[in-house]
């Protein structure tokens, strides 16, 4: 049959044999990872595959799913446009590709039967591979990139242990109040070896099974890093403003990210480190090493952080609430000084050196508010102010105080149907006395304020449960409201209160009401210059002694 083709069509036969074959062979070239690093921008990712544990595997075996010739035929495809993108120049030069879990766990691989089941990693971690995929973890639904990143320095889908410190440590504390995700000893035993440290030694087991000691007695500064998550990164990828303005959608967010499209967290969060801290600012993770290496990590251990925040937590908590005015969780309106409003730093007024002669080597130093700070930015007339106003805080404090102390002191005449809210009518005043003692009122005398009027009507809520009388403090300044003209108006030469105002289309005698009642009767005093009438006003306070 052959011998009856002429010459021209036995060439064009053989010539499509050749075509054939050699269309085979190219299908065949692009499925290795040679075709891949064909392209310049991907030789990190090679060198990486070609050092890791995956480097019999092929890339197209992990990065396309296996499945039906149709997925072979996609796989083709996806090949072929990144040869195009390459000719033309429209690439990525950091490109970015999928891997499904069922690449991981087909059979050959990772099968499902192999993850069942507790394991110990070569760096000594104890892990189940099952509750990390199979369930939901603080509200993540995990995959196995999640924790094999598909490119770490030197490593191509390989564990990367910055995300486990990422999930079991990020809002889990700091310091002594670390609780990591499952413990310490959930992912790491104690070390077994006894350790020369000095002249003494220390075995961990000791300690801490027979002392009852845990990890944070002694190991405080092991965790660096918050792993905050900032808006900023999502500009790396995305350029959508209906996208960013979906950053705050936690769950949306983990869902769309790690759980469809596998991205891995510290593309997003930033780091955290777990390990020890060395003299060259290293960190030795805290891993269940080998023996032999085991007295080399401690003793490299020569520089602890020694961070003061592990002991003295929040000692100006107070002073910066009662500044800035920054107050909900106590019930109260904001109120901000109006020197924190005007952007005044500590320092503006704590300028006076403090320290114990001799010892400033060893004790340091301290920087006290001075008295002539008020006099220095706001002139002459203000001397005096700081100190008086100290006084009157002093004074109405400790009227406070005493109130609270005798209205407790009826606590057993209210009846049984009230003793809830009599409790919490004096756990509020309570809390607000102790809010202005601590933060030291005279930082913003207008939050001082408004925080002893609603503890002594508090107080008064609490008396009135006993049908008793609290005792009447609307004398003192900064109860009624007048403080603004005792303490500062009449030093600095400013006539307050004007005698008459209008007021509902009338001439109001404003002195005489201010004598009787206070200001803040009619007043909310919110801070300088902030005097609105009180929305019930006329309705009410008015009412009482003028009816309509």
């Amino acid at each position: 049959m052959f011998k009856n083709i002429s010459h021209k069509y036995k060439i064009i036969i053989l010539c499509s044999i050749g075509v054939a074959f050699a269309g085979l062979g190219l299908v065949h070239y692009s499925e290795s990872p040679r075709f891949c690093n064909s392209c310049h921008i991907m030789e990190p990712y090679y060198k990486a595959w070609s050092t890791s544990k995956h480097n019999k595997v092929a890339c197209v075996e992990c990065h396309y799913p296996p499945g039906s010739p149709r997925t072979l035929l996609w796989k083709k495809f996806q090949a072929l446009s990144q040869v195009a993108k390459y000719v033309t120049r429209t690439y990525s030069s950091k490109p970015f590709a999928e891997i499904e879990d069922t690449s991981c766990l087909r059979s050959g691989c990772h099968s499902k039967r192999l993850l069942e089941g507790k394991m110990v990693s070569h760096k000594g971690i104890k892990f189940d591979h099952r509750p990390h995929l199979n369930e939901v973890r603080r509200g993540r639904q995990l995959r196995c990139v999640s924790c094999h990143s598909q490119i770490a320095i030197g490593n191509h889908v390989e564990v990367t242990y910055e995300t486990c410190y990422l999930c079991h440590f990020k809002g889990r504390g700091s310091g002594r109040q670390l609780k990591p995700l499952g413990g310490c000893l959930g992912c790491h035993d104690l070390p077994a070896k006894t350790f020369r440290l000095g002249n003494m030694d220390y075995n961990h087991k000791d300690f801490v099974t027979k002392q009852g000691l845990s990890c944070q007695n002694c190991h405080l500064d092991v965790v660096k890093g918050e792993g905050k998550a900032q808006q900023d990164r999502c500009f790396t990828c995305h350029n959508q403003p209906e996208k960013i303005a979906r950053f705050n959608e936690e769950a949306f967010i983990h869902e769309n990210h790690v759980t469809n499209h596998n991205i891995a967290c510290f593309h997003c969060h930033q780091d955290i480190r777990h390990g020890l801290t060395v003299e060259n600012e290293k960190v030795i993770p805290r891993l269940n090493k080998p023996e032999h290496q085991a007295q080399e990590v401690h003793s490299k251990a020569t520089a602890l952080s020694f961070d003061c925040s592990f002991c003295h937590t929040d000692k100006h908590a107070g002073q910066l609430e009662m500044y800035s005015g920054k107050v909900a969780h106590l019930g109260l309106k904001e109120t901000p000084s109006p020197m924190y409003l005007a952007e005044v730093d500590c320092v503006g007024c704590h300028y006076d050196e403090k320290s114990v002669k001799g010892e400033e080597e060893f004790r340091g130093k301290d920087f006290t508010a001075a008295t002539e700070a008020c006099i220095k930015c706001h002139g002459a007339g203000f001397k005096g102010i700081w100190e008086e106003t100290k006084t009157e805080l002093t004074v109405t404090l400790t009227a406070i105080k005493e109130k609270i102390k005798a209205v407790k002191a009826t606590a057993k005449e209210v009846p049984a149907q009230k003793k809830g809210d009599f409790k919490e009518a004096i756990k509020h005043a309570e809390r607000l006395y102790g809010f202005v003692y601590a933060g030291h009122g005279e930082h913003n005398v207008y939050l001082a304020s408004l925080a002893l009027r609603e503890a002594d009507s508090a107080a008064n809520k609490a008396a009135a449960l006993t049908d008793a009388t609290g005792a009447d403090l609307s004398d003192k300044p900064l109860i009624s409201g007048s403080y603004c003209a005792t303490l500062c108006h009449t030093k600095v030469g400013i006539r307050v209160p004007p005698e008459t105002v209008k007021a509902f289309g009338k001439t109001m005698p404003h002195g005489n009401h201010a004598g009787m009642m206070g200001c803040v009767k009619c007043h909310l005093i919110t801070g300088h210059k902030e005097v609105p009438l009180r929305p019930d006003v006329r309705k009410q306070v008015c009412s009482e002694c003028h009816p309509e």
